[in-house]
């Protein structure tokens, strides 16, 4: 059928990275589970299990040649999908073929290949995520002492520094950094649980020796890769494990989200703007727009992200006594999803976080509208240090404050609050002194050192276990 008959999901065909997709798709799903069965068979060998010779081999040379068409008519058949791939593998490794998945219920293969998909996908994002962070990082320190003026509720307010501005967005994929990392560690390994999880069956093949069932369990969970297995489960490990890996990714969502909407703002008022290439189009009919596409694309798959662990949420909540199969269609979408999703958004933050591009001259002027009223306390002060009153100076800034805001807002005119100081012989004394209290570089308090020392304290540690990873040159192009 035409691929293009067929609706096809944009996170995948548009915008996923190869080895995102590559983790979630039906090659590493099933190649796990053959890897799980082979785990279980070496391990079952060496306990003492009579595994026929040359099956073990085999099953090696068998883990990736999967023959879909078979599984295909044999789930049609079987209406089953492990059984499915049971019987395909067997006839793929045919002297194997009696001891696949011996002792197991589908979830030693279904539950167990999840987790180490997921371990999988954590161990592709998070240097992603170091590698933002770093791109960040250069940014702020480039930046750190250009003053700009700072908002809250949006309407001017105090000055800060474009670096510091920006490490409040690093802060922020710090924490995403330590929740993901937290995730990552405390993933665990399912192992071999049997079908309610009392390992009955291991028992009975292992003719009631309970240490090397335990054995097998330890063993088999080390030839996976992890370094230990959940003590307790039903027939699956608990949902709530779904809960513990997508909510950080949840959090990572609003991150993204705060800094994609705080660019489209400063884009808004032409002080910083997101890369734009040289070719690309901001609309079909407006030629002169620069629209903040990466940044609203951001925002878009940001939303998504955040919801997906509702769905964590409400099959934990629901799955009765020791399981029911109303998680399966469920998990099969938001899990996917969520990685996915994560994975496009950290290639937008890497590509915008490389190209954004600043306007000091639009910044300047910014600052020199709105400094003139910021100005005024400092102004006062200077004024009583030359002899002045507070009360009498406060005064006189008041009136011609207010006339200078007519300026503004009535006329559309720039501020002159500055020019109307000259031109009163009340502040005479300080005239002199105008442009040095002027000075937007004494407005900003300890924006630069705070940069400073949050990239030394914070940001460099943090980002140590990936200087392997970070040494690496590596841009981020986008798919579409």
């Amino acid at each position: 059928m035409d691929p293009h008959a067929r609706y096809q999901s944009p996170l995948t065909s548009r915008y996923a990275s190869p080895e995102m997709a590559a983790n979630f798709s039906d090659n590493k799903r099933f190649s796990t589970w053959r890897k799980l069965w082979l785990n279980l068979a070496i391990a079952e060998k060496e306990l003492g299990l009579d595994i026929p010779e040359g099956a073990i081999e085999q099953m090696k040379e068998h883990i990736y040649d999967i023959d879909y068409e078979l599984a295909i008519a044999e789930e049609k058949k079987r209406r089953h999908d492990v059984m499915a791939h049971v019987h395909t593998f067997g006839v793929a490794a045919p002297k194997a073929a009696g001891i696949i998945h011996l002792g197991a219920t589908s979830c030693y293969v279904t539950d167990n290949g999840d987790l180490m998909i997921l371990r999988d996908g954590l161990d592709i994002i998070l240097p992603k995520l170091a590698r933002v962070i770093q791109r960040f990082s250069v940014f702020a320190e480039q930046y750190k002492d250009l003053p700009t003026l700072g908002f809250t509720h949006f309407q001017p307010a105090q000055l800060t520094t474009v670096g510091k501005r920006a490490t409040l967005w690093i802060q922020e994929l710090l924490w995403d950094l330590r929740n993901l990392t937290r995730a990552r560690e405390d993933l665990g390994f399912r192992g071999v649980k049997g079908t309610t999880g009392t390992q009955g069956s291991f028992l009975a093949l292992f003719e009631g020796d309970h240490q090397k069932v335990e054995d097998l369990d330890q063993r088999v969970t080390e030839l996976s890769g992890f370094k230990e297995y959940y003590p307790v489960t039903g027939q699956t490990y608990s949902r709530k494990i779904d809960i513990d890996v997508l909510m950080p990714m949840a959090s990572f969502g609003a991150t993204v989200h705060k800094i994609a909407t705080d660019i489209r703002l400063l884009a808004n008022l032409k002080e910083i703007e997101e890369p734009f290439e040289k070719d690309q189009i901001g609309s079909s009919a407006m030629a002169y727009k620069r629209n903040p596409m990466r940044c609203e694309r951001a925002c878009s798959l940001a939303r998504h992200l955040q919801i997906l662990v509702q769905d964590a949420l409400g099959t934990a909540s629901v799955q009765w006594l020791e399981r029911t199969l109303d998680d399966s269609a469920n998990r099969r979408i938001c899990l996917p999803e969520a990685f996915l999703t994560t994975d496009i958004l950290l290639t937008l933050l890497q590509n915008i976080s490389e190209g954004l591009v600043v306007y000091p001259k639009v910044i300047e002027r910014r600052i020199h509208q709105e400094l003139p009223f910021m100005a005024t306390e400092n102004i006062i002060m200077a004024m009583v240090k030359k002899g002045g009153d507070r009360q009498e100076c406060h005064e006189h800034i008041r009136v011609l404050s207010h006339e200078a805001g007519a300026v503004v807002k009535q006329q559309g005119g720039e501020n002159d609050l500055i020019e109307r100081i000259q031109k009163d012989a009340y502040f005479e004394p300080i005239w002199a002194d105008l442009k040095s209290l002027m000075d937007p570089s004494t407005f900003i308090g300890r924006a630069p050192q705070q940069v400073d020392r949050f990239l030394k304290e914070y940001v460099k540690p943090a980002l140590g276990p990936f200087d392997e990873v970070l040494k690496k040159e590596s841009k981020a192009e986008l798919s579409v």
